[in-house]
């Protein structure tokens, strides 16, 4: 009889013992799937690094590439998490990377070598422009008191913001047919449609613009005066005597010698950004990017992309040649900078470019 109980309570811990087991492995099981997924999911996010993009005015076509590469989900297949950041023009574009505010500039390399005269170290990493882009509009209320750029002393011409890229064009300008580069009042109206509306209204006599801002207004004035254009190749020679590039992606040479990492997968992001426009067309272009940057008026927008995309770089990287022309021009407008005996070839590396080919090259083996 004793035995017999001994023998039962045996089997009844048995029992109770391997359901406890089994409700615990139960328990483990459950928790351990999310707990494993979790793992992974923070593993991806930190092998992707963060990114803060400023650019010098989303809207303006020169600037597309930064744009269309984010809408491509190039950066995220670069392994790099990018927020774009838009702001007025490049010079704010530029104070939110020296603030500390953003880590890389989408502007205009110009700035690079205007820094260097003021001993701030800046390097572009990727060129996805070949021109500049840049025209000098005259507002279609004041189409008949300004023939000439002479015509501009002492009137009130929009730039984008002021310190900018496109102001530094009106001064070079303006230099270059005798005047004072300071003798025109510079206005800041961005770079959109604040810029389309100040020339409508007439609040400024001209403008220094760029797509799909010009071809907008040409759209809505036939007999729009132009003063000077480098929308195109032949037209840049005319205006800087050679190759002038544009657009890049730059930030102060501290951040890209210790980010070189982050470096790389912004010029492959850009670079496949390239090679993908260039064997798409406008519209396949135009579809991708995003509906408050096409505005309205596709068919407008469409022809100012159009017009444009030749513009753009077809490999990302500098032209040695078109570096040195940006340090001629700047020298001839800025005593500053002719005195400054800057070495432009510092103000940009070819090297992440050359890297995003040679993995390129690799990968298609």
């Amino acid at each position: 009889m004793i035995g017999a109980l001994l023998k039962a309570r045996v089997l009844i811990y048995s029992a109770a013992k391997n359901n406890t087991e089994n409700i615990m492995r139960t328990i483990f099981g459950r928790l351990l799937a999310p707990m494993l997924a979790l793992l992974m999911m923070s593993g991806v996010a930190m092998a992707q690094s963060k990114v803060t993009i400023a650019i010098g005015g989303g809207a303006c076509l020169c600037y597309l590439p930064t744009v269309l590469a984010k809408q491509l989900g190039e950066y995220d297949k670069a392994g790099v998490s990018v927020e774009l950041v838009d702001l007025k023009g490049g010079s704010d574009a530029l104070k939110a990377v020296l603030g500390g505010s953003a880590d890389v500039v989408s502007g205009y390399f110009d700035h690079c070598v205007n820094l260097a005269a003021k001993k701030q170290e800046m390097q572009a990493f990727v060129v996805y422009d070949r021109y500049p882009g840049l025209v000098l509009v005259v507002s279609p209320k004041h189409t008949d008191e300004i023939k000439s750029i002479k015509d501009l002393a002492g009137k009130k011409v929009g730039v984008s913001a002021p310190g900018s890229s496109t102001d530094f064009f009106l001064k070079y300008l303006l230099k270059k047919n005798g005047l004072d580069p300071t003798s025109a009042a510079v206005i800041g109206v961005g770079l959109g449609a604040t810029a389309v509306a100040a020339m409508e209204q007439g609040q400024i006599d001209a403008a220094v613009m760029l797509d799909p801002s010009v071809t907008v207004l040409q759209g809505h004035y036939k007999d729009l005066r132009i003063l000077s254009d480098t929308r195109t190749q032949k037209d840049t020679l005319a205006v800087f005597g050679g190759e002038y590039p544009g657009g890049a992606l730059y930030s102060t040479a501290a951040w890209v010698k210790a980010h070189e990492k982050e470096a790389q997968a912004l010029t492959n992001a850009i670079v496949n950004t390239l090679k993908w426009i260039h064997t798409h067309s406008p519209e396949d272009v135009m579809a991708k990017m995003p509906p408050e940057l096409v505005g309205k008026n596709k068919e407008l927008y469409l022809a100012a992309l159009k017009n444009t995309i030749p513009m753009y770089s077809e490999t990302g990287a500098m032209d040695p040649k078109g570096a040195t022309a940006v340090l001629a021009v700047f020298s001839e407008g800025s005593p500053a900078v002719a005195k400054a005996n800057i070495d432009v070839s510092k103000t940009y590396t070819n090297a992440f470019v050359e890297q995003a080919d040679k993995a390129a090259g690799a990968g298609a083996k």
